[in-house]
């Protein structure tokens, strides 16, 4: 394939994004004019609101990135909640998936627990890590690690045991079995299905991160939401959903180019297999 042709796919993807704009642009536009028509206190007009999302986050010395000090207090920490509890949720839920994947007895007998588990939406399960945690990093790790660990343990698991019978039979006949096997044959049979868990529970990690931070918290996104509800100061309330909104989109557009590297090969081989 030439350079020309490995180049398109990312051509169309960037002309598709500008194709899009227009409706963001008429949307805001709208909202714009109709807002400052009303002068209605709980709706400000988007101009308003990325006015004190830059002054809040973004209006600090290039030599901190140009993040301010309020930045730092409620990045941080929101940051280092949602991401090690995806991490922990990720390392658990692939070590059961392989497990359960490879282990229709223990798929079978585990399956009334997983399905009871994932039922249980995971706000509910917060007075019950406040009382074992006590409020703080733990409790919000522990909520938003139990919430995003089912679309990884229940894609693995299906990923693992659907892996071609045959792809399996002839890596035995070939002598590779047990841990080479799994690393050398399940593993990157199941890894689109993998990715693919991983890539919904970092969505619903960046949910519960605020979820859990609405609760006896002092910093974080979650925190400034709940606090410039209760003050009125509904700018910086608009101006945070703003940001959740910005990061969502930063953080799946971040996981879909390294899953697109990491398994360009998968491409490449349903390409050849076409």
């Amino acid at each position: 394939m030439t350079r020309r042709e490995n180049s398109v796919p990312g051509l169309r993807i960037l002309t598709g994004g500008v194709a899009r704009l227009w409706l963001v642009a008429l949307l805001v536009g709208c909202w714009e004019i109709l807002t400052r028509i009303k002068q209605d206190a709980y709706f400000p007009p988007p101009s308003t609101i990325v006015r004190v999302f830059h002054e809040l986050w973004f209006s600090g010395p290039a030599t901190h990135l140009f993040l301010t000090d309020k930045a730092l207090d409620d990045f941080a920490p929101s940051f280092v909640n949602l991401f090690c509890g995806w991490a922990l949720a990720a390392v658990v839920g692939l070590a059961l998936g392989v497990l359960l994947g490879r282990s229709r007895v223990a798929r079978e007998i585990l399956d009334p627990v997983l399905q009871f588990g994932r039922s249980v939406p995971p706000p509910t399960l917060i007075p019950f890590f406040i009382v074992v945690f006590d409020f703080g990093a733990q409790m919000q790790i522990s909520t938003i690690a139990f919430g995003v660990l089912w679309p990884v343990l229940l894609n693995t698991a299906d990923g693992v045991s659907t892996v071609e019978k045959l792809q399996l039979e002839t890596a035995e006949v070939f002598g590779i079995t047990g841990a080479v096997r799994l690393r050398r044959i399940i593993l990157p049979a199941a890894a689109p299905k993998i990715f693919a868990g991983l890539r919904v529970s970092l969505g619903f990690a960046l949910i519960l991160m605020v979820i859990s931070e609405l609760i006896g918290s002092t910093t974080g996104i979650g925190a400034h939401l709940i606090s410039s509800q209760q003050g009125m100061e509904l700018p910086e309330m608009w101006a945070g959903i703003l940001l959740l909104g910005i990061l969502g989109c930063l953080f799946n557009a971040a996981f879909v180019l390294v899953e697109r590297r990491l398994l360009s090969w998968h491409s490449s081989a349903r390409g050849l297999d076409a």
